[in-house]
């Protein structure tokens, strides 16, 4: 049988009230009041289908449907409930409602796996509130550790191990996962590919490259009115010039590089005082690790060639770096044959955006699957996704978690 959709809708509807704002998108930052009654309304749908719960030390969630063979290492299914300031409600949200349908549908039909089947909610995958992207996963998988993640602070000063007590998700490190057979993630596109190419889902066979900085350009703060154009050293041109240069740059290269400047602050922030000290973010992304290193390099060059010619002091800070990810080419294989049997147009691709994913790759065989976005829209209020695409994406996910628990699975540690 198939996923029931009319629940799936319930349950996000549900979740769609909590942190909503007037543009009909989200606020929910992570481990915030809204992040944690979201967390509270996750917990109460798990016990109510009698899995297995379990909080680790970074507030991760897991629902724990229990196989027969308590060793075999579990298939895993997730994403994460928090979304960035006044985001879209489908982003994160949709793939641990469809890891939890898919579970719900394995009851119903009477299917015992042999191994456990886990689904997941991760803490702070944006990044939005605390200062680095997928946090959680990049523990589970060793890119970080606890101690310095736990550390992170928001712009208010306030670390994630602050807010994990405050709103009572600090967990019990034994409760991490350790390792996976297998990781599902069914998530948005937050892009305009598939409904450009008239398909009802996307086949994601890994992501892209991302790496992200802070740069700070210094000069002299000064009056506005007797300092002559000159003799000024404005750290706000020098951002502006470099920025823009940048951009250009990007634009006259027309491959698959992407460059993002999200966080601009200049200091003191008078309308009459020329800004002594300006600090921006970059976000920089390509497919190819060795394509995406060249650019960071060559990125690194004009902003201090564009601060030595605006007489600027310069400073630029590596934020966080991800290369490129590939998938499970045997999985991204089920996953097509299940589309040409179903008749389900398709497209595979690769992801523009960071997911938890691409970190949970190093722990299990990963796959993600596409939810096409209408106008290619997500991290605003505007974000929105067919229901039919939906539920037809979460039946997918489905029936390859029908296709992988009657396949068997591997021991822990094997």
């Amino acid at each position: 049988m198939a996923v029931d959709s009319e629940r799936l809708k319930r349950r996000f509807d549900r979740l769609s009230e909590i942190g909503k704002t007037e543009g009909g998108g989200v606020s929910r930052l992570a481990l915030s009041d809204e992040d944690k009654e979201a967390r509270d309304l996750f917990v109460s749908w798990l016990k109510e289908l009698g899995l297995e719960v379990k909080v680790d030390d970074l507030g991760n969630i897991y629902g724990i449907l229990k196989g027969k063979n308590p060793d075999a290492a579990p298939l895993v299914m997730g994403s994460h409930l928090d979304s960035v300031p006044r985001g879209g409600k489908y982003d994160g949200t949709i793939g641990v409602l469809a890891g939890l349908e898919a579970i719900e549908s394995l009851i119903e039909d009477g299917i015992e796996p042999d191994q456990p089947v886990i689904v997941v909610n991760f803490t702070n995958e944006e990044g939005a509130r605390f200062p680095k992207p997928m946090i959680s996963s990049g523990v589970l998988s060793g890119k970080f550790t606890t101690e310095d993640m736990y550390k992170l602070e928001d712009d208010n000063g306030i670390s994630i191990e602050e807010e994990l007590k405050r709103i009572g998700y600090l967990g019990d490190r034994e409760n991490r996962l350790q390792e996976a057979d297998k990781f599902f993630e069914v998530h948005i596109e937050q892009g305009p590919v598939l409904i450009d190419k008239g398909v009802n889902t996307g086949i994601v066979e890994g992501i892209q490259g991302l790496s992200w900085h802070q740069i700070t350009y210094t000069g002299e703060t000064d009056h506005a009115g007797p300092s002559p154009m000159e003799y000024r050293r404005d750290a706000g041109v020098g951002a502006v010039t470099a920025m823009s240069r940048l951009y250009e740059w990007v634009k006259k290269m027309n491959d698959e590089t992407l460059i993002t400047f999200g966080k601009i602050k200049a200091s003191p922030g008078a309308v009459n005082v020329i800004p002594g000290e300006v600090t921006f973010s970059i976000d920089i992304r390509h497919p190819d690790k060795g394509v995406l290193e060249e650019r960071i390099e060559q990125m690194k060059q004009t902003l201090l060639d564009t601060a030595l010619e605006m007489k600027l002091d310069s400073q630029i800070e590596d934020l966080s770096y991800m290369p490129p990810v590939s998938f499970s080419v045997k999985l991204t294989n089920d996953l097509e044959n299940i589309c040409k049997n179903k008749g389900i147009p398709y497209h595979r691709m690769f992801s523009g955006a960071g997911h938890d994913a691409m970190y949970m790759n190093k722990l299990a065989e990963t796959v993600m699957i596409f939810i096409p976005s209408i106008g290619g829209k997500s991290h605003n209020e505007a974000e929105e996704s067919r229901w039919e695409d939906v539920a037809l994406s979460t039946d997918l996910l489905y029936e390859l978690v029908k296709q992988q628990v009657s396949a068997g699975s591997r021991v822990k540690g094997s």
